[in-house]
């Protein structure tokens, strides 16, 4: 491996284009517990395709986008298709992985279940699905 790369300091935000916008950032806001960035943003470089609303989770400053489209033909989610397989949240300890369980029950999303694998290494995650079906994991090491 070459040292002199690039690096990268984190993830900032995840983009995604949703059947119902206003459905999609309720769902988010309450998942994430989320603050709205009180602008709506223009799709940049093709604005009269639709626009997107910024979600902020207060306490990691991670932003997840949403958009809406005119082009959007309003099928759901299929990660077997080129493009998104899923997006994993990561979390610090398997007592997070419990927590999120009891937070997700709480609100009414049903989800996997904490998932135990050890090869090809330790982890263990949650999987669950937004109103579009996109799979979203929470993931932990050890």
């Amino acid at each position: 491996m070459r040292d002199d790369a690039p690096a990268i300091t984190g993830v900032h935000h995840c983009s995604i284009t949703c059947t119902d916008i206003e459905a999609s950032v309720a769902w988010y806001q309450r998942l994430l517990r989320a603050d709205e960035v009180p602008t709506r943003f223009p799709h940049f470089g093709r604005e009269d395709t639709g626009y997107a609303v910024l979600l902020i989770e207060p306490r990691s400053g991670f932003a997840v986008g949403l958009h809406t489209n005119t082009g959007n033909d309003g099928k759901p989610f299929d990660e077997s298709r080129t493009g998104l397989d899923h997006f994993a949240f990561n979390v610090a300890t398997r007592a997070d992985l419990e927590a999120w369980t009891a937070w997700l029950d709480e609100l009414g999303i049903e989800h996997s279940g904490i998932r135990e694998i050890s090869d090809p290494f330790a982890f263990a995650t949650v999987v669950f699905r937004d109103p579009d079906n996109i799979q979203l994991e929470l993931f932990t090491t050890g």
